[in-house]
C-alpha cells in the first residue's frame, strides 16, 4: 500500500522493513521463534506444555457450546459487546441511521467501531458503568463498550455534538473532563488509563487529515474509509488483511512513545533480547492487537453492504490477557519464576512479550485442535469465530474460578494496549 505518506523519502529497505513489520505474516514469524525457544525451554520467563492442548480444545469446546449450541458462532468483534444486557442497541442506532443511504449507514458504523475499540484497553477490576437507560451495570469490555456507545450516539465524538457519527473535528476537541463524565469515573470508580485513551481519540482526530485518500477531504472522518475499502474491492471481494493495512497506515501516528524506524511509529511492536539486532527491526516483534481486533470489528458493516470478506485466517488470533490468560491458566504456559505472577509488568517487558507472543501461536494450535474435534475446516470455523466462541471467553470464565475475574500476570496499562 502506497498511502502511507511517512515512507515516501525512506530507503527500499526500510520501506521493505516496515511494510514487513505491519503484516500478519511477521506477527507469526516473531511470535513462531519465541515459541520455538520455549519449546526447547530457552526462553527466561515461560516454557510451553503443549500435552495440555488437547484438554484446553476440550473446554474452548465446552464454553463455545454453552453460548452456540449449534456452533452457528459470529465473528468476533466490538460488536457482540454492544448486545449484551435488555436493551437493543444496534436496532436502535439502525432506526437511528435509517434515512442514509446504505454506504452512509456503514460509514457512520465505522465511526462507532473505531473510536469505541480504541477505548477498549482493559478498564481495570473496580470500574463500572451503570447504563442510564436501564440501570444495569457493565464492566470491563462490555462497560466500555456500553459507554462509548452512549457517547457516540449522544454525539460527542461530532464536531456539532449532536450527531451519531465522529469527525477530525469533533475527536480533537474532546475533553479530559468530557470522557471522564461519559465514562462516570470519579475517585470510587477510577477507569485504568484514562488520559491514554483520550490521546487515542485526539490523535486519530489529528491523523484523519493526514490520509485523504483514506478518510476523506471536507470533514474527514474514520468513516470515509469505507469508500477506499470499497474501491479495493475486486468482483464484490475484499481481503481482510487490506482492512487490516489501511488500518495500520491510516491509523499508525496514533500511537504515543512506541518503536520506530526512520521516525515512522511501528504501534504495537516490542523488543525481546533473544531476537537478534541485525538491523531494520529484526528485533522487533509485532501484535497490532488492538489494529486486528478493529479490522474483525469492521468487517461486518461491509459484509452488510454486500462485500465478501476472504482470507479471514491470515489475521492472527489477538495476543491480550484473556486470551494469555487461557493459556496460562490451563497450562499450556507454565511461569518459570514467581515474578512473572507477582510482580506488575509493563507492556514492554520481556514478560509481557513472551507471553503475549507465546499466546498468538497457541491461539493457532487451539483453533486446528478445535476444529479437529468438531470435524469443522477453516472456511467453516475460521480462527476470529474460534476467538467468540471460544478462547476469549474460555480465558475469562476461567479467570472468573480461579480469581474472581482478574488476569494471571499484573498489566500496568496506560490505556492502548490492552
Amino acid at each position: 500500500m502506497s498511502t502511507d505518506i511517512n515512507t515516501e523519502n525512506l530507503s527500499t529497505v526500510e520501506r521493505e522493513a516496515i511494510a514487513y513489520l505491519r503484516s500478519p505474516e511477521a506477527i507469526r514469524e516473531r511470535c513462531g521463534q519465541l515459541f520455538d525457544l520455549a519449546r526447547e525451554d530457552q526462553l527466561q520467563h515461560f516454557r510451553c506444555d503443549l500435552s495440555r492442548l488437547e484438554s484446553v480444545a476440550d473446554y474452548v469446546i465446552q464454553v463455545t457450546q454453552q453460548t452456540y449450541p449449534d456452533l452457528q458462532i459470529p465473528f468476533h468483534s466490538r460488536w457482540r459487546h454492544f448486545e449484551v444486557g435488555t436493551q437493543q442497541r444496534l436496532p436502535q442506532l439502525d432506526q437511528r441511521l435509517a434515512a442514509l443511504s446504505p454506504v452512509e449507514k456503514a460509514e457512520a458504523k465505522f465511526d462507532l467501531a473505531m473510536t469505541s475499540v480504541l477505548l477498549d484497553a482493559g478498564a481495570g477490576a473496580v470500574w463500572r458503568y451503570v447504563e442510564p437507560e436501564t440501570g444495569e451495570v457493565f464492566r470491563r469490555s462490555e462497560g466500555l463498550a456500553i459507554a462509548s456507545f452512549d457517547l457516540f450516539c449522544d454525539g460527542l465524538f461530532c464536531s456539532d455534538r449532536q450527531s451519531p457519527q465522529a469527525d477530525a473535528i469533533g475527536l480533537q476537541q474532546l475533553t479530559e473532563s468530557e470522557l471522564a463524565q461519559g465514562f462516570q469515573v470519579t475517585a470510587a470508580n477510577p477507569l485504568v488509563g484514562l488520559q491514554g485513551r483520550l490521546r487515542l481519540l485526539q490523535n486519530l482526530g489529528k491523523v484523519l487529515s493526514k490520509h485523504p485518500e483514506l478518510f476523506g477531504t471536507e470533514q474527514p472522518r474514520p468513516g470515509h474509509l469505507v469508500r477506499y475499502l470499497m474501491n479495493q474491492a475486486v468482483n464484490g471481494t475484499l481481503p481482510a488483511n487490506a482492512v487490516l493495512q489501511a488500518v495500520l497506515v491510516g491509523l499508525g501516528e496514533i500511537w504515543a512513545g512506541r518503536v520506530a524506524i526512520a521516525h515512522v511509529n511501528l504501534g504495537d511492536v516490542w523488543v525481546h533480547s533473544a531476537l537478534r539486532d541485525t538491523g531494520f527491526g529484526s528485533h522487533l516483534v509485532p501484535f497490532h492487537k488492538l489494529s486486528q481486533w478493529l479490522t474483525y470489528s469492521l468487517l461486518e458493516p461491509l459484509q452488510e453492504l454486500g462485500l465478501e470478506i476472504t482470507g479471514l485466517n491470515q489475521l492472527t488470533g489477538l495476543p491480550e490477557y484473556r486470551n494469555g490468560g487461557l493459556c496460562l491458566d490451563l497450562g499450556l504456559l507454565q511461569a518459570k519464576h514467581a515474578a512473572v505472577t507477582h510482580d506488575p509488568h509493563l507492556p514492554q517487558s520481556e514478560v509481557i512479550v513472551e507471553w503475549r507472543s507465546l499466546t498468538v501461536i497457541l491461539l493457532d494450535q487451539i483453533a486446528a485442535a478445535v476444529r479437529a474435534k468438531l470435524a469443522m475446516d477453516e472456511t467453516a470455523l475460521p480462527l476470529v469465530k474460534v476467538l467468540q466462541g471460544g478462547t476469549w471467553s474460555a480465558g475469562r470464565q476461567i479467570a472468573a474460578n480461579l480469581r474472581g475475574g482478574s488476569p494471571p500476570i499484573q498489566l500496568e496499562s496506560d490505556g492502548t494496549v490492552f
